[in-house]
């Protein structure tokens, strides 16, 4: 079935102000909670949350405020619920992530089938404060709950011909009403190199201001690779797959003109329907003054030297 992609110009991107009104959430169950350090009451985490409990690490903290709860809760891209930014919010509230497993296979020693509980027992939680920033021209500054995907990638001992790894959200169109419409090739897929997934930026997320994560927001585990464009962090992950040989994604076989698989932020590179130079953060101002996107997101101390020599122009 050929693929059809939503052209969306930046002009029909609604305001996020017009969604955060819409709070009603219903949070996922996670077989690892326990007391929590309270900080999503601060952050206005609605009644019915389930609470974490973590370790901050201000090694990754950032100088800037983290947006509200609601401001990364009520306005999403999570295409399996919807292409509106508030159809994931309206759609997941019924999506149920209990059982959960995710199936590991490709060039590693351990595979298999392992449940959410195998795959949480033995880490540690930890949260991080990120910058986190959409293709869209906008962002936000997220405190995530997760572990290093590096330590849980370990625990399957990867051979040395695994270069890569792919990831896999769900596929179950009678649970993911968004799955019913061809706007992607469902299951949604995508990848990293091995040291980038092995990176210490990179985070496996398990919440977000202290609760277990919103069912929109990618229940019950989802990346965060904080200084490539949103769409890279996948949502409610089902497989992960190493690979000798760089995976294909979902978005860049969809649109491999606007959506390279490195993905990194990168100012000079427009997307070609709109200017990646500047970006409006979630909950200013509509008309509040644009800030200048910063190479990498902010995080090119660490992280540019995982591409040195090679053109970030043509591998975007």
């Amino acid at each position: 079935m050929p693929t059809r992609v939503p052209r969306i110009a930046p002009s029909e991107i609604t305001p996020p102000e017009v969604y955060f009104s819409r709070r009603t959430l219903l949070a996922g169950a996670l077989a690892a909670g326990v007391s929590t350090l309270a900080r999503g009451a601060d952050e206005g985490a609605p009644a019915g949350t389930v609470p974490l409990h973590y370790t901050a690490n201000p090694r990754y903290a950032v100088s800037e405020a983290p947006n509200k709860y609601a401001e990364i809760a009520g306005y999403n891209n999570f295409y399996e619920f919807g292409t509106d930014k508030d159809d994931p919010s309206r759609n997941a509230r019924a999506f149920r992530t209990q059982p959960w497993s995710v199936r590991v296979d490709g060039e590693a020693e351990v595979r298999g089938t392992f449940t959410l509980e195998d795959i949480l027992r033995g880490q540690s939680l930890e949260e991080r404060i990120y910058r986190f920033r959409c293709v869209e021209a906008w962002s936000l500054v997220v405190p995530w709950v997760g572990f290093p995907l590096a330590s849980l990638l370990a625990r399957f001992k990867p051979t040395s011909r695994a270069r890569y790894v792919e990831f896999t959200t769900l596929y179950d169109p009678s649970r993911m009403p968004g799955q019913r419409a061809a706007v992607l090739d469902w299951p949604y897929v995508e990848g990293l190199r091995m040291d980038e997934a092995m990176h210490p930026l990179t985070l496996m997320v398990v919440g977000l201001y202290g609760v277990v994560l919103p069912n929109q927001d990618g229940a019950p585990l989802r990346l965060i690779v904080p200084w490539k464009y949103g769409f890279k962090s996948i949502k409610s992950i089902v497989k992960i797959r190493f690979s000798e040989t760089q995976p294909r994604t979902t978005w860049n076989l969809a649109a491999p003109n606007e959506y390279g698989f490195h993905a990194n932020v990168n100012p000079a590179v427009d997307h070609p329907r709109w200017s990646q130079a500047t970006e409006r953060r979630i909950g200013a101002p509509f008309l509040a003054a644009r800030r200048p996107t910063l190479p990498f997101n902010g995080y090119a101390d660490q992280v540019a030297s995982l591409y040195r020599g090679m053109d970030l122009r043509r591998d975007f």
